[in-house]
This record gives C-alpha cells, structure tokens and sequence, in this order.
C-alpha cells in the first residue's frame, strides 16, 4: 500500500504551520548537553501548555522557491495575518519543532516589563521559531536567523526564552521587544557548557553574561545601553543581567516558574541540595544557578520523567492537601490564586498540568545521519499521562490522529489523539490514585517497547540510507505512522477500559467481580471532622450473641493439704 500521496507536497500552504492559533504563553523547557546524556545524544523537551491550546503535529515539506517569493506570517497564538516576508531559495523539512538537520527549538515566554508590551514589528514568536527551522541547520545559525529577522521586520511578541539545540551545542536565548513604536529586540544567548542541563518556565533567566566570549555568549549591540536609556540600569556592564533588568523576578515567578525549574533540578542533581526556599517564593533574593551538572548522566527515558512531575516528595506536593481529595489528584482547577475572607492563597503551578496541548522530547546525535539520528518523541495532553512517541527528522508525513486539521479545540473527533488522550486523563483526574495505576501500565508498556524496538530499528534504516537516504526516509515514515496508529488504537481502548472498570464509583476487578471500596480513611477523618454531627449514625449496633460456653474440663485430682508454717510469715 503506498503512504506516500503524491499530494502531499502541493497539499499544504505555505503557511501552513502557523494557522492554528494557540495562545501557548505558559510552558516549560529543558536542556540536556551531550556530555550530561548515556548515549551522547543532545535533548531539549517542551511542554506547550495553553487552556485554547490544540495538540497536533505540525509538518512542512522541505521545498524550492522562485526568486521574490513571499512568506505570510500568522501569529502562532491567534492565526491573526501579520505581514509576508521574503522566502529564501530553499527551505527545510520540519517535524513538529525538529527539522531535517536536527535542529530543535522550543520556547517558553516571561512576558517582561509592562513598558516594552506592545512592540512593533511582524514576527511573533511562534513564527519565529518555525521559520528558523526551515532557514536554519545548526543552533548558532538558528540565533543569527531569529535575531535578523527581527532586526529586519520587528519583533510582535513580549519577552521569550528559547530553547535551540542541534547534535552538538544547546543554546539558551532571551529576547525581549522595546516597547510600542520601536522595532527589534534586544537580546542575549548563552551556550550551556558540556556535561550540564538547564531549564525555563516563564521567567527570564539569564543573569549576568561574558562581553567578550563569542564562543559561549552572543548579545545585541544595544542590550545594555538600551536598558541605561530607559534608566533601568546604572552600573557597570560587567555586572549587567539581562534577567534582573527586563523580567524582574517577584513571588509569582519564584513560585509559579522558577519553581518548575528548581524540580528538574532538584531531581536531576540532589546532590546540589537545592531547598524549597528556592521555590516557594518566600525569599526572592535565592536564586538558582542557570544550568547544573547532573548526577547522573541522562537517558531519553530519564528526559521524559523529568517532565512528569507535580513536586512529589516535597513540601509542594499536590497530592497532600485537602484540595488532592480522596483520590490524591495533583491538579488544581484554575485560577491558580484565589482569596477568601480577607487572605489570598495559590495552587501550585507544577511541569505536568491539564492544559498541555502537546509536548516532545526532542533527540539529536552527531553519530547518525540526520534522517536517523534526530527522534521527536511527540505526546499529546498532560505530560503525566501522554505517551512519547518515536517521529523520526526524516519522515516525510506525520501519522493521522497527530495530524493538523483532523479536529481543533472546539471540535471532537474520536481519530483525535488529542482528543482521546484528553479523554483518558479526564476520567482518571476524577479517580487519580486507582486510574493512574492503570494509565500508567499501558504508558509504559508503549513506551517501553519503543525504547527496546529503537536500536534494531535504526541498524536497519542504516542499512537502509547506504542504499539510497530516500529508502530511509521512507522506512523511517512508515515506523513511526505505525507507531501513532498504534498508540491511538491503545489509547482509545483504555479509556474504554478505564469507563468499564470504575463506573459509578465501582471498581471491576480482572474476574469481572464488581467491589465497592471505601474512601481512605484519612479521607472519612476529614467528613467527620467537617459535618460529624449531621453524618454520625444513631442506631444502635445490633448486640453480638453471646459467646457460647467453654466445655466443662475434667476436674483436676485432689491435692494433700498444704502443711501448716511452723514459723510466722514476715509482716
């Protein structure tokens, strides 16, 4: 059967990418060197978390453009026409945020200073990002590529950390537009040093940076003296941070973001005995560091646990207080701050949440070609209970339940997986603690057997590219349709199961005998401690019968008469 439709090349606008509007502003972001993984490959991951937010994977074909060629621009967030730039000659596959190279880019935005909203210019950053991936093969080239473009038609966006790696640098870069009526950006990028991690999550991060190490720090030309313009910094340069000076942190960003930030790495490198205080919000004068060593060194399996966290085991722990009820869930319905007689209080914001529209973990290594050696592990919804899935650089189409235009976010449609998955993790938010038992099994049996599958698979496409790069390519697409087809058939039966098994409170066991388990009873605790006086039962327990009567024993033989003391026992 062929799955390769000539029309797929002609069928997509050139736009195609940045239709779908988005408003992704709330995401989370890691970075692992090549020197901090087992097999050398480099990773970022991404959770592109937004309550409007659709999950699918977006493709663009690699393609060929006559000389004066235009671009639209539409902003990611809302779909909304910007204005056109001009196209270069060519432009590169892309799979989701991974392109044919390799390049990975992903995001997560600190809105900044109120004074600088509302820049000028016609590339947001959604658009930037996708427009790098198809000009851009190498990191470094990606930052000359999204810092001229915005130095050429002005930046729409507030202030942005990206996260831009290929098989051998992974870079860090914050942007932040100048406020109405002026076009660009000021900027400034650091290279993370081999052998370490880092992270974002909508809090401007980098400090103070080198002036004189382009190997490691690249900034705009103005970053500095803009700030002294505005009157915002008076110091000397040395002592310059881009992070103090344009997204000052306060509580919300320690607790909300830095937070996030502070549990991959307090996972990542315990030994660094990083504290709640750097989190909770409490004391702003604590500050991570911007990147760390980690223990151990990371594997694809560790990447995508790292991005499974509600702060378990700590202080934050969702799980805990009344809010998790029975059934321990760590969600929190939004708003994430609320008041009541007279205080304010918060939910915590944790790395995985109900509102992640999708999230990868994207896999580069220098030691395989680029159709082979770059694997977006795509997953759709709430990182705790979406499955990564293989999508190699190469392939030249993407499975259909990933697709774009199968559904959108006002519109259900069971060949969704966004759909499906949200079905899955919305009934066991309702049950978390017996569901995810469930959820987890089959996420790890998928996972799993993808993981074990990836040597033999990629030893055969070798074989494969040695013969013809194309054959490959087509190999490759053919596994990982198979893969998404696979994953969206489990999924739907699981939640098929899910509903079957805990109807109405029941639980179902594997003979099909239905139980009737009660709440924890630090639960029932709780009730009797609130409304005990309405609940407790007055009727008086039924008397126990009487235990019958312990048979007669066999008198024992009579004993000589004690002989009578000769002497007075002591007083």
């Amino acid at each position: 059967m062929n799955r390769f439709p000539s029309t797929l090349f002609t069928a997509l606008p050139l736009t195609a990418v940045l239709v779908a509007p988005v408003v992704a502003d709330a995401c989370t972001s890691m970075l692992v060197t090549k020197g901090a993984t087992t097999d050398g490959s480099t990773f970022i991951t991404y959770a592109a978390d937004a309550h409007e937010l659709y999950g699918e994977l977006y493709y663009t074909p690699a393609r060929r453009h006559a000389a004066g060629s235009m671009r639209d621009v539409m902003e990611w967030d809302t779909g909304k026409f910007l204005g056109r730039i001009k196209q270069p000659a060519a432009t590169y596959s892309v799979v989701g945020n991974m392109n044919e190279h390799q390049l990975s880019i992903s995001e997560s935005t600190f809105t900044g200073r109120k004074e600088l909203e509302g820049p000028s210019g016609i590339i947001d950053y959604g658009s930037l990002i996708y427009i790098a991936l198809e000009r851009s093969k190498t990191a470094r080239e990606a930052i000359q590529v999204m810092t001229d473009l915005v130095a050429e038609y002005g930046y729409a966006s507030t202030g942005e950390t990206f996260s831009i790696a290929d098989p051998k640098e992974a870079w860090l870069l914050e942007m932040i537009g100048k406020g109405e009526g002026q076009k660009g950006a000021v900027w400034v990028a650091r290279k993370l040093p081999d052998g370490y991690i880092s992270a974002h999550a909508n809090q401007s991060r980098i400090r103070q940076f080198p002036l004189n190490d382009s190997a490691t720090t690249l900034y705009s030309p103005d970053v500095i003296s803009f700030a002294r313009a505005k009157g915002w910094y008076t110091g000397a340069d040395k002592d310059f941070s881009f992070a103090d000076t344009y997204h000052p942190l306060d509580f919300g960003g320690q607790r909300f973001s830095e937070a996030r930030v502070w549990s991959i790495f307090r996972r990542a490198a315990p030994s660094q005995k990083l504290g709640v205080e750097f989190a909770d919000g409490a004391d702003t004068t604590k500050r991570l560091p911007l990147w760390v060593k980690p223990d151990k060194k990371v594997s694809v399996q560790d990447a995508m646990a790292l991005m499974r966290d509600h702060f378990e085991g700590t202080p934050l722990d969702m799980s805990k207080d009344v809010g998790a009820g029975p059934y321990a869930v760590p969600y929190r319905w939004r708003p994430m701050t609320w008041d009541v007689d007279g205080k304010s209080y918060v939910h915590e914001r944790a790395i995985s949440t109900q509102q992640t529209g999708f999230s990868f973990v994207a896999q580069m290594r220098s030691t395989l070609p680029d159709a082979i050696g770059g694997v977006l592990w795509f997953g759709v919804d709430d990182t705790f209970t979406t499955v990564y899935t293989p999508m190699y650089a190469g392939i030249r189409q993407v499975p259909k339940n990933f697709s774009q235009g199968v559904a959108s976010r006002g519109e259900f449609s069971w060949d969704s997986s966004f759909w499906v998955f949200n079905w899955v993790s919305n009934q066991a938010y309702g049950r978390w603690s017996d569901m995810i038992v469930d959820v987890q099994k089959a996420q790890g049996d998928l996972e799993g057997q993808f993981l074990a599958d990836q040597a033999n698979i990629e030893s055969i496409a070798q074989v494969l590219y040695k013969r013809t790069p194309e054959q490959a390519r087509q190999y490759l697409t053919e596994y990982s349709l198979q893969q998404g087809d696979k994953v969206h058939a489990r999924w739907r039966k699981l939640g098929e199961q899910l509903l079957v098994k805990y109807i109405d409170g029941n639980v179902r066991d594997n003979t099909g005998k239905v139980g009737h388990p009660r709440y924890p009873d630090a639960w029932y605790r709780r009730i009797a401690a609130d409304n005990g006086k309405i609940l407790e039962s007055h009727e008086k327990p039924e008397p126990k019968p009487a235990a019958p009567a312990a048979p007669a024993q066999p008198a024992a033989p009579a004993q000589p008469a004690a002989p009578k003391p000769t002497v007075a026992p002591a007083p």
